[in-house]
């Protein structure tokens, strides 16, 4: 089923397949314990595979990013799809320092195979400490433990089309769509998680977390809260106003958010030819080109070994096609993530089991360190950065009201690769 009017990118999207795996094809994706890293014998068939390259700009409308446009989009506050039954509790924090994650993108990736995936999105969120980063990178390659600490993490949400938050009729793809419910009340410091702590002065304000409370009223909330207080204004005026409120973008008062922009979907085979790299293309990127070269290029010497070195160059020659994407879709049967380097790719093993089906998790799409360009992130020792961030999903997508945690596997550099 298809959403008509969405435009070319969502179509391609619910064009994606997934192959049902005959008998020959489970024996050989077993787990295999002495299994070190991906095969390299693979690469080759990687690149036969039809891969959505994801590429930013801003919003020409900013109603095109809210929730019922199903956008896919990067930075400023997720567009939840089930806006009801959200993430809560410590599914919502770095595991590593506690604090309230981030909103980095989001990827609307409906599945054509059943009706419950008929909308589908995933987010993904992390923390804003490097040195968290790191330690979810070590974190990782405890195998399967019990209890695992991440600083990056993805959430899966599915709905089919007759639901109860949106019509079942295609938007119009205009400010006339609304959603058919308010959604939950959400962070008034961060916009991005539920805001089921109110103030307790002016019991208007609300918030995820007594971190984000503390740091609005230093920024301001306590002028405001006596005001707010006063006024007729009550914390269920959404709820009052039969969801009019939740037509325009919500509010917030964090000034540490990322920037925002829209995502675009380009097959990669558009880029083959020389001219369409060269013509088409280079006039929308937000990032000149000789910049986007010359930091790949200075990247070469971070690396010490041959291998890697060798790895770089053709990870460097594929992505020169279209240096300006941010992220590669490629939701099929077998497909793998483009790797850049050799060191710090997960083996079969490495990758868990769904927590909820207890099936095979696949790769679904990979995010590129350009968006940290777009979002204005410094070049520093202090600064995030990640070679690539690989996105494995429920290989079934199985059903379950709100938001499944999926997985995510941080390849950084080659002097951090190792388990320690």
């Amino acid at each position: 089923m298809d959403i008509n009017g969405k435009g070319d990118s969502v179509d391609e999207l619910k064009g994606l397949r997934i192959t049902n795996l005959d008998d020959d094809d489970d024996e050989n994706i077993a787990v295999d314990e002495d299994d070190n890293g991906e095969d390299e014998d693979d690469d080759d068939e990687e690149e036969q595979e039809s891969v959505i390259l994801g590429f930013i700009e801003k919003p020409e409308h900013s109603w095109s990013l809210l929730r019922q446009q199903f956008p896919s989009k990067a930075g400023g506050v997720p567009a939840w799809l089930d806006p009801d039954n959200l993430p809560t509790g410590m599914t919502c924090v770095c595991d590593a320092c506690g604090e309230p994650l981030q909103f980095l993108l989001q990827v609307y990736a409906p599945l054509v195979e059943k009706d419950s995936t008929f909308h589908r999105t995933l987010f993904v969120f992390m923390c804003l400490s490097m040195k968290c980063l790191l330690r979810d990178q070590h974190e990782q390659w405890k195998r399967h433990p019990d209890k695992q600490s991440r600083s990056v993490k993805v959430f899966r949400c599915q709905l089919p089309r007759a639901n109860s938050f949106y019509s079942s009729k295609p938007p119009e793809g205009n400010a006339t769509d609304k959603p058919l419910t308010p959604g939950a009340p959400l962070c008034n410091w961060c916009g991005t998680w539920k805001g089921d702590k109110f103030c307790s002065s002016c019991k208007v304000a609300r918030y995820c977390s007594q971190k984000h409370q503390v740091m609005h009223w230093r920024a301001g909330h306590k002028l405001e809260c006596q005001q707010l207080s006063l006024s007729p204004q009550s914390s269920d005026s959404n709820a009052c106003h039969g969801g009019v409120a939740q037509i325009k973008a919500p509010k917030v008062a964090s000034k540490s958010l990322w920037p925002e922009y829209e995502m675009k979907n380009e097959h990669e085979s558009e880029y083959d030819t020389e001219m369409s790299g060269d013509e088409e293309h280079t006039d929308n990127s937000l990032i000149p080109r000789n910049k986007v070269d010359d930091t790949m290029k200075s990247l070469m010497d971070t690396f010490e070994g041959d291998g890697d070195k060798k790895s770089w160059a053709s990870f460097q020659e594929r992505i020169g096609k279209a240096p300006e994407q941010v992220l590669r879709y490629c939701r099929s049967a077998g497909s793998k993530p483009l790797w850049p380097i050799l060191g710090g790719r997960p083996s079969k093993a490495d990758i868990p089991i769904c927590g909820y089906c207890g099936g095979h998790l696949c790769f679904e799409f990979q995010i590129l360190p350009q968006l940290l360009y777009y979002f204005g992130v410094k070049n520093d020792a202090e600064s995030l950065d990640w070679a690539t961030i690989a996105v494995y999903t429920c290989e079934a997508s199985c059903e379950g009201v709100g938001y499944k945690q999926e997985f995510a596997w941080v390849q950084l550099g080659t002097a951090i690769n190792c388990p320690s």
